[in-house]
């Protein structure tokens, strides 16, 4: 068949949340961060208003970092470069702290203290018509080197809040964590959940100091990438990188959005996990969209792989039994692996 990339024996493992269930956070947001927020007057998104889509200065290969071969894009992370206009940040800002996604989307765990996650585009129009909007994506999908689209709905436009020094970083924090220096990190070393994440900031950064990613390279150096500024994002491939957080000093807030993706094609790997993000969501809707995109792309790999089978007959070739075994057992792994993450 050879349609699909292999897997590889051995997916890089994810460690989530200690938590079991989702937990609301016990510390009050500044209200006066909430009324600023709540002051703008809303709009639709139009992306020639809140766009200014620059290309980034550096694109870091996975080579560059020792990981060569690894992954599914030869794309280890870029420096930030320009995506959103200060009026669409603004925008984003005044949908995260309404009053209905402050009662409903807010979230804590044993690795961040205030997380905003989950509300939709019911509640959040303007986020979503901005990261599903075409020149978005295709500015990600030129940074990232291959062809993406947001992983879940659960999964577009996760709020990490930092207020007073306090960052609130998500990731997947590895138990037995290395940190660069003490005090320096927000998070331990640790991959993501999803193969690609775009983190843009929303906070205006004037002052700050801190708040790199570093990257662990395949021969145990570090590397870092410069955090982003108000409207800039960073693409980086952190399922298969380790990487870590640094803290940010300086400055009232720091609010990060994350957007994980991945791959469009159903017939490259995909390795998405639910482990980062099951301890901080609700399970049905959570479940409900994961199995709906994991049903989708089963479902076009298995058109692909008629396709391919009834093309080869036609053609007069003979039935190759061993092609077909791999190919079906690839689906098999597949739906295994979506099963195993419905706990």
């Amino acid at each position: 068949m050879g349609a699909e990339v292999l897997q590889p024996a051995f997916p890089p493992a994810v460690v989530g949340p200690k938590l079991k269930e989702p937990t609301r956070p016990t510390n009050r947001l500044p209200q006066t961060l909430i009324d600023e927020a709540r002051r703008v007057e809303r709009t639709h998104f139009d992306p020639n208003k809140h766009l200014a889509i620059a290309d980034p200065e550096k694109i870091y290969t996975m080579q560059e970092i020792g990981l060569g071969g690894q992954g599914i894009s030869p794309v280890a992370a870029s420096s930030p470069f320009a995506i959103f206009t200060p009026e669409a940040v603004a925008q984003m800002r005044a949908e995260i702290f309404s009053e209905p996604v402050l009662q409903s989307c807010q979230y804590a765990s044993d690795f961040a203290k205030n997380m905003i996650r989950g509300y939709g585009p019911r509640l959040c129009p303007f986020i979503f018509d901005a990261w599903n909007c075409d020149r978005v994506l295709e500015a990600v999908s030129r940074v990232a080197g291959l062809e993406l689209v947001p992983a879940i709905e659960f999964e577009v436009g996760h709020i990490n809040i930092s207020i007073n020094e306090t960052t609130t970083e998500l990731g997947a924090v590895e138990t037995n964590a290395t940190y660069l220096e003490e005090d320096q990190s927000a998070f331990a070393w640790h991959r993501d959940s999803c193969a690609f994440v775009c983190v843009t900031m929303l906070s205006d950064c004037v002052g700050m100091v801190g708040g790199e990613t570093a990257m662990r390279t395949g021969t145990g150096g570090i590397m870092k990438v410069r955090g982003p500024a108000m409207g800039t994002g960073v693409v980086m491939q952190g399922r298969y990188i380790e990487h870590q957080a640094m803290k940010a000093k300086g400055g009232r807030e720091r609010i990060s959005m994350v957007t994980s993706f991945r791959p469009k094609s159903p017939l490259v790997r995909d390795e998405t996990v639910l482990t980062g993000a099951r301890p901080i969501s609700t399970r049905s809707s959570l479940y409900y969209q994961w199995s709906q995109y994991r049903l989708e792309v089963l479902e076009e790999r298995l058109r692909d792989g008629s396709k391919r089978f009834r093309d080869r007959d036609r053609s007069g070739k003979p039935f190759d039994v061993a092609a077909a075994k791999e190919f079906l057992n690839l689906q098999k792994q597949f739906l295994e692996a979506t099963i195993l993450e419905l706990e």
